[in-house]
């Protein structure tokens, strides 16, 4: 695409210049081989010199500890076992800079929060086991 005419025939340093591309005649149309073993141009400049960094690898203990916590949700065990996994992986991504901390983070809150609503749901069948047991049962019309 070549930017439009100027307008009044004169330069103005604000208006830009054209750059290489589609609608410049200098610079060969895409799919045009531009040299002997060169590849055909894109529309975006080469990226050479620019190495794209590593990408961390996700900590594999902080995958067990979501896994472990919502599992956790249909079995009582593995709630607590997927928050202290993902205490372990928070150390382990800290120490060898791993990704992951975020489903280590949810991980602690959802196993941890799971293991106290079973603790409340115990709890509060063995307190109402009690209280039918100490109920006055000699009120009976026999």
């Amino acid at each position: 695409m070549s930017y439009p005419q100027q307008p009044g025939n004169w330069s103005d340093p604000s208006w830009p210049t054209p750059q290489p591309g589609y609608g410049n005649p200098s610079y060969p149309v895409s799919g045009q081989p531009v040299g002997k073993d060169a590849y055909p141009v894109s529309g975006y400049p080469p990226q050479y010199g620019y190495p794209v960094p590593p990408t961390p690898t996700t900590n594999g203990m902080a995958i067990a500890a979501l896994v472990c916590s919502l599992i956790g949700l249909a079995t009582c065990i593995s709630a607590p076992v997927g928050a202290i996994l993902g205490h372990v992986a928070r150390r382990q991504i800290r120490e060898r800079g791993e990704a992951g901390d975020g489903m280590a983070l949810a991980g602690i809150i959802i196993g941890w929060i799971v293991t106290g609503l079973y603790l409340l749901a115990v709890i509060g069948y063995i307190a109402l086991i009690a209280f039918v047991i100490s109920a006055d049962t000699t009120t009976s019309t026999y």
